[in-house]
């Protein structure tokens, strides 16, 4: 029998809490947050799922709400929202975060590590955070699956049709990172969940579509808020709430009207282009019948002072503000500033739906169409486009009409249709309350995706069919509590061939057996493949971390994998200007600069003689951009310049923070001036007998011991100082 699933969701944006969700508050904030949170609770009560995490960005910052700065928000006994901080406090739209994920990857990584919720499977929503779960998989060997909720193809091709060009795309959007991200989810998750057959032919122009499985599983409603107009609640408290609430939603509506007893047009959205508010006007506008008929009812976002607002959506509702000036349809239309998107538009539906209303989405296209399943589980007819997601969802329940969202003529037939035939009204509403409840529950949603991922992990043994694929092994030696981690440098260090390498075989041997509480590293100035090269002919066993390119680099060994940590490098990237650098060095003649292996973006290397060395004059040539470098001279020959924050020692630091392993647990071995920074604060050092002259005057002490035998040797001589080798 198969373990109870830890599940963890990722949704990258931040504006999801327990309560309030402000769904319209901003272009950001539409259907996806709505669907991730409400995903995210009836998973936690499934009776196989253990627990539920979704994690997302922290914000504290005064323009939204004190709730999203709080760490860890208890929702139930089997659901937490935890948010990571990364690219500062302040409130972002989302493609503003793109260049921050590798942060929030490591800030995820080490909050699952000290928390120990590992969880045995990652969910991903939006493009951003399909890139976290890709890297997240890759670092903990946890398969993935994804939903995309909008493409990136799409989106830049509309943008481009609209006449703005590709540079001001690029610098907006991220279009270039987006799709490359959305390319490797495909790639590398388990199944791709779309809300419909017809979304799966989206995939398609992607280069990796044939790579992705896919898995059609509708969306669903609660049900237990989006109930019929006729449903009357049980319990007085809750039904003196509704009607409280049922009051404010009419009383919002009717003050724009001269006769609110009509029945509605009701069109519910954010105020974006796409979903063609304007054209609903136009029809309403353009019919003096339909006028006399109906009151036309838009909600279209949430807003205090439009001037104040993004321009796409500045731009959506001035047009729609000038639309209704030209038909002059005051009196006749309402256009609220907000509503409670949590509790009241259950309510709207409701109301409109006791009118004799009809909803309308004239959406130019919708991936899937929630906001037509809500209303037609209320029990109100809908009138809406039949792009997308709604041409599947109208045949399974005869709940409305289908249109072409262009067609001005095909939405006006449709409206008087259902608001001029009662009997017609009658069957489109009772079908709606009947089959929406049967076929678009969250309950029958989240049966249906439990059953696919524990499919797909007893089909790989829990390891993930595409993680079996791309890694070949399944292993948790990044999941183990760890009591000590052993660093120890290469080159005179671990190994020196001039004395024939002693006390390699016993050490080799001691790091084979060791038990999983140690925790093995290799810190070198070398890159991954030199190191790779040493590991293979030395028989060592694999390391678990790998700090390499003097700390500009750090990658995990996973299996038979390496894994770049994404993560260090960003930390890394601050203030840092290689370009720069290099071309103030090529006016220094006593360097020349090493082969192009040796190099990489944050580590410049050269070749220097040791009589030649000129500290003060790399300092006045490097200008006021020194302070931002460190200058590393090693073995009387290398000369490495790399960023400030790059540094054996912070690498450490970073990987120690990363993992939960305290510092003090930490002992280091080295020989040479670059490993002088690993020895630093509550780390125990190791320095080798055959230590060169940078590290002569040390002695002894109580945070370094000084060992009198070179190479392998003295580090075993050290591991005995320390009692970890008896």
């Amino acid at each position: 029998m198969m373990k109870k699933l830890r599940i963890s969701l990722i949704n990258v944006h931040g504006l999801l809490k327990g309560s309030s969700l402000e769904i319209g508050k901003d272009a950001d904030n539409g259907g996806q947050t709505k669907y991730v949170y409400e995903l995210a609770e009836f998973l936690s009560q499934h009776e196989d799922v253990e627990h539920v995490d979704v994690f997302t960005r922290l914000i504290d910052d005064p323009a939204v709400s004190p709730e999203y700065a709080v760490p860890i928000e208890v929702i139930n006994e089997k659901l937490d929202i935890r948010r990571i901080p990364f690219l500062g406090k302040k409130y972002k739209s989302k493609e503003q975060l793109w260049e921050g994920l590798d942060t929030f990857v490591s800030g995820i990584t080490q909050h699952i590590k000290e928390y120990n919720i590992f969880p045995d499977w990652i969910h991903s929503h939006y493009g951003d955070a399909g890139y976290a779960a890709a890297e997240l998989s890759s670092i903990l060997n946890i398969p993935f699956a994804h939903t995309g909720h909008s493409l990136g193809f799409y989106k830049r091709k509309k943008l481009l049709e609209n006449g703005f060009s590709e540079e001001e795309l690029e610098k907006k959007f991220k279009f270039k990172t987006r799709i490359a991200a959305e390319e490797k989810t495909l790639a590398l998750s388990e199944f791709i969940v779309t809300s419909t057959e017809q979304e799966i032919e989206t995939y398609q122009v992607y280069k990796n579509f044939e790579f992705g499985k896919y898995h059609a599983i509708s969306p669903g409603i609660d049900t237990r808020k989006f109930v019929p107009y006729y449903f009357q609640e049980p319990d007085n408290d809750k039904q003196m709430e509704e009607s409280q609430r049922k009051y404010w939603v009419s009383e919002s509506i009717s003050k724009f009207l001269i006769n609110p007893h009509k029945p509605i047009i009701l069109a519910l959205s954010r105020p974006d282009r796409h979903k063609n508010l304007h054209t609903l006007i136009d029809v309403y506008g353009k019919d003096k019948e339909l006028q006399s008929i109906a009151n036309l009812v838009i909600f279209a976002g949430i807003r205090k002072d439009i001037l104040k607002m993004p321009e796409s959506e500045k731009e959506v509702l001035t047009d729609l503000l000038l639309k209704m000036d030209k038909y002059d349809l005051y009196g006749k239309m309402a256009l609220p500033k907000k509503h409670d998107v949590e509790n009241e538009v259950s309510i709207i539906y409701r109301h409109a739906a006791e009118k004799r209303g009809v909803f309308v989405n004239l959406a130019l296209h919708e991936n899937f169409g929630l906001t037509v399943i809500e209303s037609a589980s209320s029990g109100l007819p809908v009138v809406v486009t039949k792009n997308g997601g709604p041409s599947e969802i109208i045949p399974a329940c005869l709940n409305g009409e289908l249109v072409n969202p262009e067609d001005e003529i095909q939405i006006k037939k449709a409206l008087l249709k259902i608001l001029t035939d009662e009997n017609q009204w009658k069957y489109y509403s009772n079908n709606g309350a009947t089959n929406i409840q049967k076929h678009y529950s969250w309950l029958n949603h989240v049966n249906q995706y439990i059953a696919v991922v524990k499919e797909n992990l007893s089909l790989s043994s829990g390891a993930g069919i595409k993680k079996q694929h791309y890694l070949n092994i399944n292993i948790d030696r990044l999941k183990r509590k760890v009591e000590n981690l052993f660093v120890s440098d290469i080159d005179g260090t671990l190994i020196e061939p001039s004395l024939n390498n002693p006390g390699i075989e016993e050490l080799n041997k001691y790091l084979t057996t060791r038990n999983d509480k140690m925790a093995f590293a290799l810190a070198s100035g070398r890159n991954l493949t030199l190191i790779k090269k040493i590991i293979d002919e030395k028989k060592f066993p694999l390391p678990d971390f790998i700090i390499c390119s003097v700390g500009t680099e750090i990658y995990y060994t996973n299996g038979t994998d390496y894994i770049l940590d994404k993560g260090w490098a960003k930390f890394l990237s601050g203030r840092w200007k290689r370009d720069e650098i290099v071309k103030k060095l090529n006016t220094i003649k006593w360097i020349t600069l090493q082969e192009e292996e040796a190099q990489n973006p944050y580590k410049i290397s050269y070749y220097y003689k040791k009589e030649d060395y000129n500290h003060e004059e790399l300092i006045e040539v490097l200008g006021a951009e020194w302070y931002k470098v460190n200058i590393i001279p090693s073995h009387g020959q290398f000369l490495d310049f790399i960023p400030k924050r790059a540094s054996k020692g912070n690498a450490i630091k970073f990987l120690c923070r990363k993992w939960d392993i305290p510092m003090s647990s930490v002992i280091a071995a080295g020989d040479s001036g670059n490993d002088i920074d690993m020895f630093r604060g509550a780390v125990k050092g190791i320095i080798v007998g055959n230590r060169s002259s940078e590290l002569s005057d040390y002695k002894t002490s109580k945070g370094i011991y000084v060992a009198k035998n070179a190479a392998a040797s003295g580090i075993l001589e050290g591991l005995k100082h320390y009692k970890l080798i008896k």
